[in-house]
């Protein structure tokens, strides 16, 4: 009897990126949509829908188990932003609850076996490119156009290089270092996954039996740990960037 193949295990170890699923052609140009760009909207339909069941029949009293898990997920996200960016910057919450849910979700998809959205760079360099503009339109905001590009001479004239490439590598640091950590961890788990599927090749078993069990545990770390402490790492070092392009005094525009 003939065991099915996805029981088999792995013959051959691929590592790739994201698949083109469809493209569009428009004159010249060609529209490519990825399975990236589809999971991408699969994780916003599932985090739009948790949304909608949280908050479903909000009440002040008598309310529901759903409505409480929604309020204090709201409280932990809005003191999360308050103690790090301060008060003034709570207008700022929805941002970093945003990014940060995308981010788990996106991460967390790969347990059903799909792809990890968070692994593909383009787009956690998105999020650190938006984040990069925001860093500068607070700058702007705060110290007008000239004290933003006098800022690349501080403290001496000579260090105008040095300035200006640490400004573009904010963004980039961000993205690489989400993406390594989540790609990463990916890779290894391919690795272990391949090589106990071919241990039981190796003593004569037709069903990788050693890939039960053992990944599992493996994943606990690489898929659950990781997972949050990268969005979490991701969003702190948003909201340090953000808040100290912008002045430090609270008591400036007050506090709420």
């Amino acid at each position: 009897m003939a065991v099915p193949h996805f029981l088999t295990g792995p013959e051959e170890l691929e590592v790739s990126g994201a698949k083109i699923i469809a493209s569009l052609k428009i004159g010249s140009f060609t529209l490519n949509f990825t399975e990236t760009i589809v999971l991408e909207w699969i994780v916003i339909a599932v985090i739009l829908g948790l949304a909608a069941f949280l908050t479903r029949g909000l009440r002040v009293k008598a309310v529901s188990k759903r409505q409480v898990i929604a309020e204090m997920a709201v409280e932990a996200i809005t003191n999360l932003v308050r103690d790090t960016m301060g008060a003034r910057w709570l207008w700022f919450t929805p941002y970093v609850a945003t990014v940060f849910c995308f981010s788990i979700f996106g991460s967390l998809i790969s347990l059903l076996g799909l792809k990890a959205v968070t692994s593909d760079f383009s787009v956690l360099l998105t999020w650190a490119a938006v984040t990069f503009v925001i860093i500068t339109a607070t700058k702007i905001k705060y110290g007008g156009i000239g004290g933003y590009l006098k800022g690349f001479a501080d403290p001496i004239p000579v260090m105008l290089p040095i300035n200006i490439l640490s400004e573009v590598a904010t963004p980039t640091a961000m993205a690489l270092r989400h993406f390594g950590n989540i790609a990463g961890g990916g890779i290894i788990m391919a690795l272990v996954y391949y090589g106990l599927a071919n241990v039981s090749r190796m003593i004569g078993l037709d069903v990788p039996i050693f890939t039960v069990g053992i990944p599992a545990v493996l994943s606990l770390y690489f898929d659950l740990f990781s997972d949050f402490m990268q969005a979490f790492i991701f969003i702190m070092l948003m909201m340090v960037f953000i808040s100290n392009a912008g002045p430090a005094d609270d008591a400036a525009e007050g506090t709420s």
